[in-house]
């Protein structure tokens, strides 16, 4: 089992920086495949970013590919999620999710096996 918390959330302004950070814990070397999902007021939650997490291989979601950037850490147990030039379109709760296999770099969210509770990311205007 892994153990997958959250953190970094808060207030941003449109067009300024956030990094989120994921700790991992646990059997974490099993789960090869971290992935961030968001899920914004009254939408269903969507997939943001994927990382290999032994090859390093990365996907994106449209919204955000040139704006985000998911990155691990191996010594730390840890995966980042570089927010940059946010809008206010972006605010939602961020979940960190993992799963065994990376796969074809398609993620949904059946398809992860654990998540985090979530941390909050608000773009003010």
């Amino acid at each position: 089992q892994v153990q997958l918390e959250e953190s970094g959330g808060g207030l941003v302004q449109a067009g300024g920086s956030l990094r989120l950070s994921c700790a991992v814990s646990g059997r974490a070397s099993r789960w090869n495949a971290m992935a961030w999902f968001r899920q914004a007021p009254g939408k269903a939650r969507e997939f943001v970013a994927a990382i290999n997490w032994s090859a390093g291989r990365t996907n994106y979601a449209d919204s955000v590919k040139g704006r985000f950037t998911i990155a691990r850490d191996k010594a730390k147990n840890t995966v980042f999620l570089q927010m940059n030039s946010p809008n206010p379109e972006d605010t939602a709760v961020y979940y960190c999710a993992a799963r065994e296999n990376y796969g074809s770099g398609s993620f949904t969210v059946d398809g992860m096996d654990y998540w985090g509770k979530g941390t909050l990311v608000t773009v003010s205007s």
